[in-house]
């Protein structure tokens, strides 16, 4: 039996419609198929009715079509960047005023205020630190969440919770959820990818996996410089043969896909091949940045001495053309920048700077070009490390994990901009006003996206899987 995405009311619990596979509709239709392209045309929010939630079947109208998800690998410390707490700066040195939790090392020290100063940003007054000054001045367009928490301190747990909302590996990512529920708008590009800055996080690629999904929604990888794609580029030679060859496999996988009775992983091999042929087209259009303006490539930092700022803006420009070409989900990891992530157990003050230099101009560039360039309304940007870290030292200059109240920010998608939601305690360590999980997040962001997270289901292992598994709430106070 085939899956649903999304679960009927009428439908009993013990019985599903068998879906038609694209090559059994293919077979059994062997005219018709101008019919067909104006019914492809009709579903494409290019051409059918775009924000309409009966025209797209999603379960009510979305205020965003796309995500763009900044990931902070290592965790960013929350009282150094968006929470600034007077208390850590007037008990700097003091033994620390609450009872300590177990962290990850337990090398606990004294209490530890960091040297960046708070400022307040944009015509909102949202006070952000020193390490974000271009940042800061958009502050209007920033929803700051004071009071995430998560349920793991371990690198590779609180990955793969902050990616799929589970724990363990093996679990489709939200990416790869996000693709399954909504499709694809592009024709040529993967709907799911991930621009990989040069750090792959605690977890591995599972970060980016499908898990139990088809594997036409995993996270597709690609490179911020070069041709993006190991083998993108036709290798030279006869044309034409590499259009025989293209015939014989797709030949070859029908046959084979018959024969197997159109079992998924095959269905999904066909679709991944004839994928990265149309991406041997649409892939170096992509990463060609000659038709952006000298002004667009400055406001992105693209040729910025420090490598690491070029490198993340080439990163944030190149989501721009993604989201612009009708990909779904981008994920930008972290560049390499010495350091070991934002993950600062020791030296903290030149971890956290040289973090900060490389994402802040790129950032700040890319919610400046989404907001001019109409995009930014129907784009969710979201920014996120997996966990927080301890207002307490770690040794005498670097702090630990900290899972139990930490900050993230998100902008554009139908999100309030230019407030704040939520409060940790007066040291910065624990959510005490609002406290939300991850799970909260993920039915948040479905939620903009047009998406009941409790209906995006996947049958799986005898039960209706979804990304927040039974639990997370809709924040409706996050929603404009």
């Amino acid at each position: 039996m085939s899956h649903h995405r999304r679960t009927d009311s009428h439908h009993c619990g013990r019985f599903r419609e068998r879906g038609v596979t694209r090559r059994e509709m293919l077979s059994s239709c062997l005219s018709g198929f101008g019919a067909m392209a104006a019914a492809a045309l009709t579903g494409d929010r290019a051409f059918g009715l775009a924000g309409d939630a009966s025209a797209t079947g999603l379960h009510h109208r979305p205020r965003a079509t796309r995500v763009i998800f900044l990931y902070m690998d290592g965790g960013p410390a929350q009282m150094d960047t968006f929470d600034p707490k007077p208390r850590l700066v007037a008990e700097h040195g003091k033994p620390f005023g609450m009872r300590m939790e177990p962290t990850q090392f337990n090398n606990n020290g004294s209490t530890f205020a960091g040297p960046w100063a708070f400022k307040p940003g944009g015509t909102c007054g949202t006070p952000i630190s020193d390490l974000f000054p271009q940042l800061r001045e958009l502050a209007d367009e920033l929803l700051v969440v004071r009071s995430m928490t998560s349920e793991f301190s371990e690198h590779t747990n609180a990955n793969y919770f902050l990616h799929t909302g589970a724990g363990l590996a093996g679990r489709p990512s939200m990416g790869a959820w996000t693709s399954y529920g909504l499709g694809s708008e592009s024709r040529d590009l993967p709907a799911f990818v991930v621009l990989h800055g040069g750090l792959i996080p605690p977890g591995g690629i599972e970060c980016f996996g499908n898990g139990f999904l088809p594997a036409t929604h995993q996270g597709s990888l690609v490179l911020p410089r070069g041709n993006g794609l190991a083998d993108v580029s036709p290798r030279e030679g006869d044309p034409g043969a590499q259009v025989r060859k293209r015939q014989l496999l797709e030949a070859l996988d029908g046959s084979f896909a018959a024969r197997t009775g159109h079992a998924d992983t095959i269905e999904s091999a066909i679709r991944n091949w004839e994928l990265a042929f149309s991406m041997q087209a649409s892939v170096p259009e992509l990463m060609d940045l000659s038709g952006e303006s000298a002004e667009t490539l400055a406001l992105y930092g693209v040729d910025d001495p420090n490598v690491p700022t070029a490198t993340y803006a080439r990163q944030c420009l190149l989501a721009r053309r993604l989201v612009e070409r009708g990909v779904r989900f981008v994920e930008l990891t972290c560049p390499g920048t010495g350091n070991d992530r934002w993950d600062q157990h020791n030296a903290i003050v030149k971890g956290h700077e040289q973090n900060a230099r490389a994402v802040d101009k790129p950032i700040a560039g890319l919610l400046t070009d989404l907001r001019r360039r109409g995009l930014l309304d129907e784009t969710l940007v979201v920014w996120a490390g997996e966990f927080g870290r301890t207002p307490f030292a770690q040794g005498s200059d670097g702090r630990d994990h900290n899972p139990f109240g930490f900050s993230i920010w998100l902008a554009g998608g139908g999100v309030r901009g230019g407030t704040v939601f939520g409060a940790t305690d007066e040291y910065g360590y624990k959510a005490v006003d609002r406290p939300v999980d991850i799970h909260d997040l993920h039915a948040t962001m479905l939620h903009l996206l047009g998406v009941d997270h409790k209906r995006l289901v996947h049958r799986f292992g005898g039960r209706d899987m979804r990304l927040t598994d039974v639990h997370g709430h809709v924040i409706g106070d996050w929603i404009a």
